[in-house]
């Protein structure tokens, strides 16, 4: 029987105020395709999550000002955006600003 390969995936690390929209866990490997973007990698995650995808991003699809998002610790704000490309086996860390005074 030929051995087949796992789909490739990612890991997606959840901040500690987001962990209630994914039943408390602080982490969670997504499936992936082979060109996946950060963008298709939200839209999986926030798949049955509607909060958790409004927490994260605006409803034009744009990242709030306040979530950041690492992949395998680059800010993707500084590389292409929600189309930086997300290898397989790649973390991504979503962090949220959190202000006070």
């Amino acid at each position: 029987m030929p051995e087949t390969s796992p789909l490739p995936s990612v890991i997606v690390l959840i901040p500690t105020l987001l962990r209630q929209y994914v039943d408390g866990r602080s982490a969670i490997r997504l499936s992936i395709a082979d060109d996946a973007d950060v963008a298709s990698v939200l839209d999986g995650l926030g798949e049955g999550r509607p909060l958790l995808d409004q927490r994260i991003r605006e409803e034009t699809g744009v990242l709030r000002r306040y979530v950041n998002i690492y992949v395998d610790g680059e800010d993707v704000r500084r590389l292409d955006g929600l189309a930086t490309a997300v290898p397989a086996g790649a973390t991504i860390m979503i962090m949220q600003s959190v202000a006070g005074g």
